[in-house]
């Protein structure tokens, strides 16, 4: 039984259609990179699953139970959690603070929160800048800070939405071995992103998205030469980088 399954979702907004009968899943401890042209979808579908929006329809089931409409305070008690495509930190409160605030989600005691944020910290290499204010971080800082606050959920599936999205290259290695190191703890992530060289050898499989549309899914190499996925996102250059 896959930790997440989507039947047939559909989420439509005026006579714009986002999401066209999605079929997808995720297995524990599996990284699953989710890529496809701007407007293809892939916020929208992680609203979807994470409660933010209701399917027009369609089911999403989640360690087979079905949670599809489930408000998204619910999904995250479940084992649900995400990042945002724009990064969202409380920016008046201090680092150790905004991952308490997510801590919260598993305990009503300040000291208990207090100690699973600080764990989280020094797992994610903030621990330092523990007692700054978010709003003084930098935006790799802000986007690891973000990650860590929903680690601090305890989740058992992570949506990551273009968590690397302009960061340096130091920075995405940086990111990246994180990644790895939550997926190293049983977790598993939904990764959306554009850099081709980070979700390809990062996800154990990659599903397409176009015009609201699953267009391929499979293991990144059949993904990266699926002559429908170059067409439609990833050009004629990168594929002959591949071969190369």
């Amino acid at each position: 039984m896959p930790l997440l399954e989507t039947r047939q979702v559909t989420k439509s907004f005026g006579g714009l259609t986002a999401n066209y009968q999605v079929d997808f899943h995720v297995d524990e401890g599996e990284i699953v990179g989710l890529i496809g042209p701007n407007g293809a979808g892939k916020t929208t579908f992680f609203n979807v699953i994470t409660g933010f929006y209701r399917p027009d329809s369609g089911k999403i089931y989640f360690e087979g139970d079905d949670i599809t409409g489930k408000p998204p305070e619910q999904l995250c008690r479940k084992g649900i959690a995400r990042t945002f495509q724009v990064v969202k930190t409380f920016k008046g409160m201090t680092v150790l603070e905004n991952v308490m605030v997510g801590a919260f989600v598993r305990t009503l005691s300040t000291g208990e929160a207090r100690r699973r944020a600080e764990e989280v910290l020094k797992f994610g290499g903030l621990y330092e800048k523990r007692d700054m204010l978010a709003s003084g971080l930098t935006i790799a800082d802000k986007k690891r800070l973000e990650l860590l606050r929903a680690l601090a959920t305890e989740p058992k599936l992570l949506l990551l939405d273009e968590a690397m999205a302009g960061l340096t290259p130091v920075e995405v290695k940086t990111a990246i071995e994180l990644v790895r190191k939550i997926q190293a703890r049983g977790i598993s992530i939904v990764l959306v992103e554009h850099v081709m060289e980070v979700v390809m050898p990062l996800s154990d499989r990659v599903m397409v998205l176009a015009s609201g549309q699953k267009i391929a899914e499979g293991e990144p190499h059949q993904v990266a030469h699926d002559p429908v996925v170059i067409k439609a996102y990833l050009g004629e250059r990168y594929a002959q980088r591949q071969a190369a």
